[in-house]
């Protein structure tokens, strides 16, 4: 039964009466609100001044600036005019003076400029008495300047400079705490106070330990002045002031530690960095929590630095990585001295830091052995490398020698990682004073244990110079363990234990799957353990839902998420299984001697394998991950067989038999029907082509005739079958290849078979509401009528003025444009029509 009127227009009928009712709501409403207003009283309000006529008429009035913040302004500008006048008296008019008037002037100007704040903060002027103190601090110093050029022209300039920001810094600091309520002086007279030892190291020609030491003397008088100071400004600056000079200290001190080639060399800089440490810890010990954790991380990091630099002192570069750590180690013991809780932290962090940085100089030997079998790539089966695993990787001897500590340190960092991951309680009972580590503390440091002891372990082999063999299976050795952990700890529970595992196993595999294609016999035997290993793990975790379910309870939903994650991680190494088994296929097509695509139906071994497999692991998981993978080995074989017609017919032909054998599942047979039917008509066309059959309909039509014929009987035992299914591979199989041919033949009585027969299949489509008649027959009709009417078209448009196409285009697109409503409504009744076909 037909609807009157169709849905489509019902539906937009229905649209465009709600729109004309919200319309008239809307001004209803409107209507409404004014009836509202005209009914209430109008409230009255205070009468506003009149608006000026210039008014701007857009956004709020500005807020009127206060007396202050205008006072401010008025100073500031005031104070910095006065300055400027007063340097420009002091460098361009002194010349046209005598002695005498120049010490006169600048002496009253600095006199009367010192003395004009005490009146007026007795007065309540406070803003005029800080501009008046700032102009006096720059008279001052040009009092300082002008003594030089006109007393002591002969003193050095950089002794008296430290001599004159001391007497200023003394002179700044006595006026400030004499006039308590100025802000400024006592600010000034610790930022000038940063100057004397400095000037006074440079004026004595002193070397880097004698500026480190007047950086640090300055960096604890200004920790001191941070802690004991008056007034939050005179601490904030005093504060800055101390990092500023302390940092720049300890790293003069750093770098005089770490060039020095002997331990009475490292003596001197390691003193200053144990001050260095001493100063910060003191000056944490009363500061906020969070510059007591960062004073506690330098002092942490000056004390390895001061120690390691003096055991280190004289040691190879490579082996003074293992020196530190050990240093910052043991500095982990200062979690339970008696100090407070954010220095103890800020220890921690130091150790912490130089562990980190340890493990980062370790790093590079582990990318070398890693990323050096990238290099068998362009080398396959070149014969086993000279040098042993060390020219397999592309490395030479030296460069592996200064790289000698790397392993060492991975191991030791990898055993304190484990032993804390093993004594959590313990430590959680050491550490309460400082920290309180939780669970997710604990993951990560077994997560680290396990990633740290595989890197080291990887390298053994390169720093150990073996031969290419022993790496080999030493890297195979290390890839199964590495699964076993993997296995072991997913099984238990799934943390980061057992995905760092996991991770390691399969970059690892993907190193040694490379390295061992330099010998053919290694290929074979790395790949067949490779293959056993993921295999194996896959087989063992597929086991493991159940005891994770039975871990967590239900109803936090927890559990099911921890299921699902292991089934997926189950996936990996079954894909990973899949993956080696093309490796081998492959290797086995290249020792037989065949070509790319004659050895691309022994690659087809593999998705028949993980056909089977997955019909077997049917309900899990990683039954598809693993028929994907498969699949990959299928595209595999067709881009092998590719440069070869026949053999390409036959993979494909291969491949629509398992994509067949697939489709007997009912769970895959939407998706592998379809393709088992693509394949199959494919292979049939590229066989014709390959064959050289100028007739393609005497091989077509035999197949297509009962094809249809099967497909007739498919719609009669079940009328809601697509018509898709029963008829679209028949038709294709002989219209397609057809088609192809007509465009090629330059005679006129296949085109014109071909459309008429194309004719018949459409029109029979629409009479019988059969979608794939209509389709397949219209576009063969149409592709066909184009060939044939393609020469005329050509004449027709090179007759035309040049002018004319484009206005016809634009005709077009304006007849389309008026007309959208009327063809978009079109487009939809014939998308339905469609839809509705079988």
């Amino acid at each position: 039964m037909e609807h009157v009127p169709p849905p489509a227009e019902e539906l937009a009928l229905l649209d465009r009466e709600l729109a004309r009712l919200d319309a008239r709501r809307s001004q209803l409403l409107v209507r409404r609100a004014w009836l509202l207003s005209v009914l209430t009283p109008p409230v009255a309000r205070p009468a506003a001044p009149p608006a000026p006529p210039f008014a701007a008429p857009f956004g709020p009035p500005a807020a009127p600036v206060g007396t202050r913040g205008a006072q401010h302004v008025l100073l500031t500008l005031g104070g910095l005019l006065l300055t400027i006048a007063a340097v420009a008296f002091t460098l361009v008019s002194w010349g046209h003076m005598g002695i005498g008037g120049r010490s006169a002037v600048l002496g009253v100007v600095t006199v009367a400029t010192l003395s004009a704040p005490a009146v007026l903060l007795r007065r309540g002027l406070p803003a005029t008495a800080e501009s008046l103190a700032a102009l006096a601090s720059v008279l001052m110093v040009l009092d300082a300047y002008a003594m030089h050029r006109v007393v002591v022209p002969e003193a050095d300039g950089r002794g008296f400079a430290a001599a004159a920001a001391a007497v200023l810094a003394v002179l700044w600091g006595a006026y400030g705490l004499l006039l308590d309520r100025l802000r400024l002086p006592l600010p000034l007279a610790v930022m000038s106070a940063q100057l004397p030892l400095l000037l006074w190291a440079w004026a004595a020609g002193a070397g880097a330990t004698g500026f480190g030491w007047a950086l640090l003397v300055t960096a604890a008088s200004d920790c001191a002045i941070a802690v004991w100071g008056k007034g939050v400004a005179v601490r904030v600056t005093a504060c800055v002031c101390c990092w500023a000079t302390g940092l720049l200290g300890l790293l003069v001190a750093l770098a005089q530690s770490v060039s020095a080639d002997a331990a009475p060399a490292a003596l001197a800089p390691g003193v200053l960095l144990l001050v260095g440490a001493l100063i910060a810890v003191s000056g944490a010990w009363r500061a906020p929590a969070g510059l007591a954790v960062a004073g506690g991380l330098v002092a942490g990091l000056c004390g390895v630095a001061a120690v390691g630099g003096v055991l280190r002192a004289g040691v190879a570069w490579g082996w003074s990585v293992p020196v530190y750590l050990l240093c910052g180690v043991v500095l982990l013991m200062a979690v339970r001295a008696p100090l407070p809780r954010p220095v103890g932290q800020g220890l921690v962090w130091a150790s912490s830091t130089v562990t980190v940085g340890a493990v980062l100089a370790a790093a590079p030997p582990v990318g070398l052995s890693l990323m050096g079998a990238v290099s068998q790539l362009a080398r396959v089966w070149s014969g086993t490398p000279d040098g042993g695993v060390r020219g397999a990787l592309g490395v030479e001897g030296p460069a592996w020698s200064q790289m000698a500590a790397a392993p060492v340190v991975l191991l030791v960092v990898a055993g304190l990682l484990g032993a804390a991951h093993r004594s959590w309680a313990w430590l959680v009972r050491v550490a309460g004073p400082v920290l309180s580590p939780g669970a997710t503390g604990q993951g990560a440091a077994g997560a680290g244990a396990v990633a740290l002891a595989w890197a080291g372990l990887t390298v053994l082999p390169a720093m150990l110079g073996m031969s290419y063999a022993a790496a080999v299976s030493v890297q195979l050795a290390l890839v199964a363990g590495v699964f076993g952990v993997a296995v072991r700890g997913l099984r238990r529970r799934m943390d980061g234990v057992g995905l760092t595992a996991l991770v390691c196993g399969l970059v690892g595999a993907v190193s040694a799957g490379m390295l061992s294609l330099a010998a053919e016999a290694a290929t074979y035997a790395v790949f067949a353990v490779l293959l056993v290993v993921f295999g194996g793990a896959a087989v063992l975790l597929g086991g493991a839902a159940a005891p994770a379910a039975r871990t967590l309870p239900p109803p936090s939903g927890q559990a099911s998420r921890s299921v699902g994650t292991l089934q997926i991680v189950q996936a990996v190494p079954a894909c990973g299984a899949v993956v080696c088994g093309m490796v081998l296929a492959r290797a086995v097509g290249a020792s037989l001697g065949l070509a790319a695509h004659q050895a691309a139906p022994v690659m087809l071994v593999v998705p028949a394998v993980t056909v089977l497999l997955g019909a077997r692991l049917r309900g899990l998981p990683s039954a598809l991950p693993v028929e994907l993978t498969g699949a990959v080995a299928g595209l595999v074989a067709v881009g092998m067989a590719v440069t070869d017609r026949p053999f390409l017919a036959l993979v494909l032909a291969l491949c629509g038999v398992l994509a067949a054998g697939t489709a007997v599942r009912a769970e895959r047979r939407p998706v592998a029907g379809y393709l088992a039917m693509t394949l199959f008509v494919l292979a049939a066309w590229l066989r014709l082509s390959a064959s050289g059959v100028s007739a393609p309909e005497a091989y077509t039509l035999p197949v297509t005739v009962p094809a249809l014929a099967v497909g007739a009987l498919r719609r009669r035992r079940d009328p809601e079958a697509s018509s898709w299914t029963a008829y679209g591979a028949g038709l294709a199989a002989t219209l397609v290849p057809s088609l192809f041919t007509a465009w090629a033949d330059p005679h006129w009585v296949r085109p014109l078979l071909l459309g008429v027969a194309a004719l018949v299949i459409t029109l029979s489509g629409a009479r019988l509401r059969l979608q794939a008649l209509l389709l397949l027959g219209g576009a063969v009709l149409a592709l066909d009528a184009l060939h044939e009417l393609a020469p005329y078209v050509v004449q027709v448009v090179g007759a035309l003025p040049r002018w004319l196409p484009p206005a016809l285009a634009g005709v077009l697109l304006l007849v389309v444009g008026a007309t959208y409503e009327q063809r978009l409504r079109d487009a939809r009744r014939l998308k339905d029509a469609l839809g509705r076909m079988r």
